[in-house]
């Protein structure tokens, strides 16, 4: 095994491990499974280490992972988890729970001077001075017995996890940044976030907004349509139909046959299969569309407003040493030119940190320029 490494593959071993980890104030976790041909992830190995433990879960080899299970509800221990999301979305899918509370080291390093969604390695190398291993970045978690290379690469993604853990929470503890933290931890938690929603599966479609209102109406149908056959089949969405098709198929509006088999990309076999059920979805389509879903775009000098704005959002990112990303989003930026209000960079600390500056420049009181090469933002004169 890998240094000191201790590998789980029996029920005994789990419990026993769970039962000594369940005191501990903290827990590291990170997982790994295979994904390219399911939809839903299939999770082979589990990774947790404390202080003075390091463990891989067999989970391929252990009937039950209630212990387990049991062990990541336990609301006493944080859970210390880096990108949490597809780690959460695995165990949302498996118990259908999420752990909690968590600490998402990715989030926490935005708000140390980190960009933002930086990975795993670069913030191991940045806060640790740790360069680790890629090799295996593309094994083949359900082969058994893994390797012991990659298994110690397993190892690695909690036995630094928890030293970065314990910088990144004293940095942001020292500066007063834990509560900024909070909010977006205790969002990942939300069992919402990861129920799948045929209806809302449109929104991974690019490009919809130059679509008609008849148009996206049938792309929604359509995503919705094989958002349902890949999680029943337990297929990708790719090899249910692909995103060009659909979105060719909602564009084209084809009202026979003969115009679906003409879409290019076309597969005879799905044509066949499925052909009548798109031409009626195509065919009903356009009674349902919200106006919101699909707003107007901005006129030319309202997308260069939205422009300056998000360089004064760079310029408040970079004296608060957080991540642009953290207080804001283009799409958010566009609600605020529109005249929303009620939006989260004018609430709390994000209205302090840019949400009051953004005002500023909308209310005319302040105006950007350059000096020295440097983009500033100055106070204009009243007179």
């Amino acid at each position: 095994m890998a240094d000191d490494c201790v590998w789980i593959a029996t029920d005994a071993a789990l419990a026993s491990l769970c039962a000594r980890l369940e005191t501990s104030g903290w827990l590291a976790v990170d997982t790994e499974f295979m994904r390219e041909r399911t939809y839903y992830p299939q999770l082979c190995l589990v990774q947790v280490a404390t202080a003075d433990r390091v463990a891989c879960v067999d989970v391929l080899a252990i009937p039950s992972l209630e212990p387990l299970f049991a062990l990541l509800q336990n609301p006493r221990i944080i859970k210390v988890l880096h990108s949490a999301r597809q780690d959460l979305e695995m165990f949302f899918h498996l118990s259908a729970r999420v752990p909690a509370p968590i600490f998402d080291t990715q989030i926490a390093a935005s708000f140390a001077g980190f960009p933002d969604q930086a990975g795993y390695a670069s913030v191991v190398q940045g806060l640790l001075g740790v360069t680790l291993e890629k090799t295996h970045t593309r094994a083949d978690w359900s082969r058994r017995p893994l390797p012991e290379a990659v298994v110690r690469y397993a190892a690695d993604d909690v036995r630094y996890l928890r030293d970065i853990y314990l910088r990144l929470r004293g940095e942001l503890e020292a500066n007063g940044r834990l509560p900024w933290l909070e909010s977006a931890n205790t969002a990942l938690t939300d069992p919402t976030v990861y129920r799948p929603d045929p209806d809302t599966a449109w929104q991974r479609l690019r490009g919809l907004q130059r679509l008609k209102p008849r148009q996206f109406a049938a792309a929604k149908a359509l995503a919705a349509w094989r958002e349902r056959q890949a999680m029943t089949k337990n297929l990708p969405r790719q090899w249910v139909l692909k995103d060009e098709v659909l979105t060719d198929m909602a564009r084209q509006l084809p009202a026979d046959p003969d115009a679906l088999q003409a879409i290019r990309g076309m597969q005879e076999s799905l044509l066949r299969k499925h052909g009548e059920e798109w031409l009626a979805l195509i065919l009903h389509a356009g009674s349902d569309v919200k106006p919101e879903a699909l707003p107007e775009r901005l006129a030319a000098r309202d997308e260069a407003l939205v422009d300056v704005l998000m360089a004064l959002v760079r310029i408040q990112s970079t004296a608060a040493n957080v991540s642009p990303a953290q207080l804001t989003t283009r799409g958010e930026l566009e609600q605020l030119v529109r005249g929303r209000r009620d939006l989260a960079v004018l609430q709390g600390w994000r209205m302090e940190t840019a949400g009051k500056a953004l005002l500023d420049l909308l209310d005319g009181k302040t105006t950007l320029a350059v000096h020295n090469g440097v983009l500033e933002m100055r106070s204009v004169n009243p007179n």
